[in-house]
């Protein structure tokens, strides 16, 4: 049977040594291993923040566009109501056409108000065009409502601005109707605004749904 030897003392350096050595490079490979996965976690955030700035990028360049798009689109529309509103504002100048016209926006309001006694006011220059077609206003509505209504002519006066037409009312004034031409126009752009759109634009891309 054989008993151990004692280690010397470079042994025990040499064994001690080992050891350390041994423990220095697991702890050197787990502090390795750390700073790579730091590394590649700081490396994917970059990588992902990178793609989401270049979304944001492409989703700003693309909002760009379409508001250059849409801005144009409302410089077309504003410049076709505006010349709009200059024809209208030479409507009068065809007596006849006119005459004729004023008779149906005075015979509407009628219509919509219902009253036996209304108001009709409009332009100064238009009063003797007013009073021109007051009667067979007054015959048309008696025949269509079995009543014959009255009609004043207000003496406050639209402004000579105003392209013309009539602002008609009752009850005491209580209820009016603007039929104005400029009144008419604004009422044409918010109901044929769409088919004005799609007639100078063509239909949205992205509009799945028409009605």
């Amino acid at each position: 049977m054989s008993t151990a030897r004692p280690l010397n003392d470079q042994e025990v350096y040499n064994e001690m040594k080992k050891m350390a050595d041994e423990e220095f490079n697991i702890e050197k490979a787990k502090i390795v291993r750390q700073e790579s996965l730091n590394i590649e976690a700081v490396f994917d955030r970059k990588i992902k923040q990178a793609e989401v700035q270049k979304r944001i990028a492409q989703s700003n360049h693309i909002n760009k566009a379409r508001l250059r798009i849409l801005q144009e689109r409302q410089r077309v529309l504003d410049n076709l109501f505006e010349e709009a509103d200059g024809i209208i504002h030479h409507v009068s100048e065809d007596s006849d056409k006119y005459a004729t016209l004023i008779e149906g926006l005075i015979l509407q309001g009628s219509y919509a108000l219902m009253e036996n006694s209304m108001t009709v006011r409009c332009r100064e220059q238009d009063v003797e065009i007013v009073e021109s077609v007051l009667e067979t206003v007054t015959d048309r509505y008696e025949e269509s409502m079995k009543q014959r209504p009255e009609f004043s002519i207000s003496e406050d006066y639209l402004p000579e601005s105003n392209a013309g037409g009539v602002i008609m009312s009752g009850y005491h004034g209580k209820i009016t109707v603007d039929n104005t031409l400029g009144a008419r126009l604004e009422i044409a752009k918010e109901e044929m605004l769409p088919q004005i759109r799609v007639a100078l634009f063509d239909h949205s891309p992205s509009r799945k749904f028409f009605n």
